[in-house]
């Protein structure tokens, strides 16, 4: 979920690997790469320096790995890939990879975490799983039920502990890229704040430990060319699901999420890229955490800072690959929400920045930068693996 820093991070953490002088290197094009680290060391994963500058949280980093698993067949085929073209190896999806890690930044946020994805049968069943514990320190912002002028809000800060757990089953429709499949969500969580009239109405609402528990149904369909850095293809993905008190939760509401993104390579070393999302919430009791609403999740724009009953963001890049190594991008987001107690108005943000990516495992795609962007009110660093989006 880097260029200086993070290949310095690299380097360092593997230092044990060190005794083989192209270890770290590609034996095809000679640049730094990770791709063997990953393949050929029995212990081997690709550290990713976590450096938190997401507004909503102030500054702060951490570590993630990730650990990809292959059978012995599966490395040589790969392998094979990798030397016959620039890009083949990226082709191969892995059977299963893990990700564990952790980070905090100065506003006393943290975050704990594992997760692990798996297929069977050529990716015919593919299973998601993930667990954790995590602190967040967040000003929440509300227009109070509609009294406030348009694209005026007050702001209140919240601290919300949490234990949560996920997990996802999906099954191929025969042979095409759909995917269909259920998807249960847990969480416990306390939530407070140090304005004593909003922290009285929080225990009021939530109690001391307040319980979120659903069950759903996701879709989706992929015909990207990598799932790490795409060039070409798109992904469609859905889900709906239902909190209720028959899967132990306190609170009764559903939620509908709808997200699409497509790679479109317009040129020999240009790609075009969109990608939208639709988010609502249906509430069923107002006893729900003030960050059970979604909110427009954009680069530059902080979390939770626009939040609605319906949110919506649609988003463009354009990427210039300067070669197999080196891209640069440029991007720009347009996001808005509306609540039913504010109709006579939405509400929206606008954000665009600059970014590169740096290949830093040729034989599974995986691209490591950075992007740099700016919304109405801030501006932001991102660290990022993958397109951006």
């Amino acid at each position: 979920m880097f260029k200086n820093l993070s290949l310095f991070a690299m380097l360092v953490a593997s230092s044990h690997a060190m005794a083989e002088s192209s270890y770290f290197f590609d034996e095809q094009d000679g640049q730094l790469d990770l791709g063997h680290h990953l393949a050929e060391n029995a212990y081997g994963f690709l550290p990713v320096p976590v450096i938190i500058t997401e507004p909503a949280v102030g500054f702060g980093g951490g570590l993630m790995g990730l650990f990809l698993h292959e059978t012995e067949e599966e490395k040589a085929l790969r392998k094979q890939k990798a030397l016959e073209s620039v890009d083949g190896g990226a082709q191969l999806i892995p059977a299963a990879m893990t990700l564990v890690g952790a980070g905090g930044t100065e506003n006393g946020t943290w975050f704990a975490l594992a997760g692990h994805r798996h297929s069977w049968l050529n990716d015919r069943i593919r299973y998601t799983g993930g667990a954790g514990a995590a602190k967040a320190n967040l000003n929440i912002y509300t227009d109070l039920g509609g009294i406030l002028p348009p694209n005026q809000s007050i702001k209140f800060d919240t601290s919300t502990e949490a234990f949560f757990a996920l997990q996802k089953l999906q099954f191929r429709v025969a042979d095409t890229p759909l995917m269909l499949g259920v998807k249960q969500i847990w969480s416990e969580s306390s939530v407070s704040s140090s304005n004593q009239i909003i922290d009285w109405l929080l225990q009021k609402a939530l109690g001391d430990k307040h319980t979120t528990s659903g069950l759903g149904l996701v879709a989706e369909f992929d015909t990207r060319d990598n799932m790490f850095f795409p060039k070409n293809g798109y992904i469609l993905s859905a889900e709906y699901m239902a909190f209720d008190e028959a899967f132990g939760s306190d609170s009764h509401y559903a939620t509908l999420n709808a997200s699409a993104e497509a790679y479109f390579p317009i040129a020999d070393k240009w790609t075009f890229a969109v990608a939208g999302s639709y988010d609502e919430i249906y509430e069923k009791d107002t006893e729900l955490s003030p960050t059970a609403k979604p909110y427009v999740d954009m680069r530059g724009v902080s979390a939770f800072r626009y939040q609605g009953e319906q949110v919506g963001t649609l988003q463009a890049q354009l990427m210039y690959h300067i070669d197999h190594r080196w891209t640069v991008s440029s991007f720009y987001g347009y996001g808005v929400t509306q609540n039913e107690s504010f109709k006579d108005g939405l509400e929206s943000v606008n954000a665009y920045g600059v970014g590169f990516r740096y290949q830093i495992a040729r034989r599974y795609g995986i691209h490591m930068g950075i992007d740099i962007a700016a919304s109405d009110e801030e501006n932001a660093l991102y660290f990022k693996v993958g397109s951006g989006f």
